[in-house]
């Protein structure tokens, strides 16, 4: 589902563990590691969709997948983790979760939108 939605594991994941009683930082570090498999198995379904038919997307494209874009969200995702490694467990955690609901209503909306 998540794959499908196109927004990482920890979307369906975190408001689980937070309704078991853990805390943000630890939900949300726990949940981390599935946004990589998700991805992966994302990516691997629309280059497989494309396999049947032959989309002209460009150069940069391998099937569905455009590949600068890839790029630019692997850099994105490293440097966001190297800035988020610096405030961890400094949120205190009812602003962590609030804030985390914020971006999840962000992306929503944007995705409603486009």
């Amino acid at each position: 589902m998540a794959a499908f939605l196109g927004v990482g594991g920890s979307v369906m994941t975190v408001p689980l563990m937070r309704r078991r009683g853990i805390e943000m930082s630890r939900a949300t570090a726990m949940a981390n590691p599935l946004s990589l498999p998700v991805a992966l198995a994302g990516t691997a379904t629309y280059v497989a969709l494309s396999a049947t038919s032959t989309p002209a997307f460009g150069p940069w494209h391998v099937g569905y997948v455009d590949v600068r874009a890839a790029a630019a969200l692997v850099v994105g995702s490293r440097i966001g983790i190297r800035v988020a490694a610096l405030w961890i467990g400094r949120i205190p955690d009812r602003i962590h979760a609030k804030v985390y609901l914020a971006l999840l209503i962000v992306v929503f909306g944007a995705m409603v939108v486009r």
